[in-house]
């Protein structure tokens, strides 16, 4: 890890945090920083990958060859090793294959056993399962469009919310374990149209070049959509983590590519948070929140 932090206190000890995430790499594009900074903060962050990422596309070309292509699932694999390391996190493969992109007009059918195919209720119960084993107290996974619309992304965001709300009821999935209810779940909201023009416009008030004019002119604005951020958690400092993280994801991520073209000092600056949607909530917290855990702190220990 090239970016080290001092630790912050303890404040977060007793407290657990699961991410659920469809394709390995996930955990590092969406929300990796407030992962980061949970973690100092001595959180106990599980990440669930529901897939293993095998009919992803490989996105940096200088890992466009033909052995990689040949290993794919297990390169992938070892990325998640990697990043998971570097993130500080414990981490659980739900056990189901990547449902990829169908591409065509009209879009081909998904392949037969494929995650977004599987009966809900069959992967609902392998999350309920982890669930009632890590016990976290606060959920994150993606919103009804799955973040953006890959079946994976839908399919994840529906086993999610099913777990969520099955985990507490000991009469669903009586064999899964001991009922344990999270207190709070959230959907991730990474790349609202403000935050875009925000960055925009700052990295053309220093003189660089923005990667994203073009991205804005083609951008339908949804603001009812941005609106329903709820949540937004300062996490600036561990934005160097963050892309250390999405850098062990090789074959995903092109070092030279638009993610990294932002400097942080502009990122801090502009927009210096990770923001979420609060969708369940167990307990009383004020919106607009700037913690996951707010709430939650101050009984988690008898929650525990």
């Amino acid at each position: 890890m090239s970016q080290h932090h001092a630790r912050a206190p303890q404040v977060g000890a007793g407290l657990r945090l699961m991410h659920v995430h469809a394709h390995p790499d996930d955990e590092s594009s969406k929300g990796a920083a407030t992962t980061a900074k949970y973690v100092a903060e001595g959180v106990d962050v599980h990440v669930v990958t529901c897939t293993g990422g095998e009919r992803g596309s490989i996105l940096n070309p200088k890992m466009d060859r033909p052995d990689i292509a040949a290993n794919i699932t297990e390169v992938r694999r070892q990325e998640m090793e990697r990043a998971r390391d570097i993130l500080g996190v414990r981490q659980d493969w739900l056990g189901f294959v990547d449902s990829g992109w169908p591409e065509g007009d009209p879009p081909p059918p998904l392949p037969e056993g494929c995650f977004a195919l599987v009966p809900l209720e069959e992967a609902t119960e392998r999350l309920v399962r982890l669930i009632r084993s890590f016990r976290p107290h606060v959920v994150t996974t993606y919103d009804e469009r799955g973040g953006y619309p890959h079946p994976d992304h839908i399919r994840c965001h529906e086993v999610s919310v099913a777990a969520f709300a099955a985990a507490g009821d000991p009469e669903q999935f009586p064999d899964a374990g001991e009922a344990w209810q999270p207190l709070k779940l959230y959907y991730h909201h990474g790349w609202s149209y403000e935050k875009i023009k925000a960055i925009h416009e700052a990295m053309l008030a220093h003189g660089l070049e923005s990667p994203y004019a073009e991205r804005l002119e083609s951008w339908t604005r949804e603001p009812e959509w941005d609106e329903r951020i709820t949540t937004r958690v300062p996490c600036g400092e561990y934005f160097g983590v963050r892309d250390q993280a999405l850098l062990a994801h090789a074959t995903q991520i092109d070092p030279d590519g638009a993610w990294f073209a932002i400097p942080h000092s502009i990122q801090q600056q502009v927009w210096p948070t990770e923001d979420f949607e609060l969708v369940t909530s167990h307990v009383e917290s004020v919106i607009p929140e700037d913690d996951l855990f707010a709430g939650i702190r101050d009984r988690a220990a008898g929650a525990a």
